[in-house]
């Protein structure tokens, strides 16, 4: 596949990124909308004009989102792995009254 330049603006600052010819250009706008949002919520909040001090805030406000999100997928996939046991267990006493 053929990289692709896109053009985004985050925050009032335009970049030139490559992107692989796979990667949707609707799912790049959504990211760039997303980071761009995080740091006008940041700018509001700080009521700093310091745009470095606002990308780093916004950073670890995604950072912080994300390890949320896999926190409660591990617990999500504990409790599927335990469904799954509590499952075969089941399956296993209808085997045996089945065959009894």
């Amino acid at each position: 596949m053929i990289d692709k330049i896109l053009e985004i603006e985050i925050y009032g600052q335009k970049y030139r990124i490559r992107v692989k010819g796979e990667e949707d250009e609707e799912y790049i706008s959504h990211l760039t909308s997303y980071v761009d949002q995080k740091m006008r919520e940041v700018a509001v909040k700080s009521k700093s004009a310091d745009m470095v001090k606002i990308a780093v805030l916004a950073a670890l406000n995604i950072a912080d989102e994300y390890f949320v999100v896999q926190k409660k997928l591990e617990q999500m996939n504990e409790v599927i792995g335990q469904i799954e046991s509590e499952i075969e267990c089941l399956e296993d006493n209808l085997l045996k009254d089945a065959n009894t």
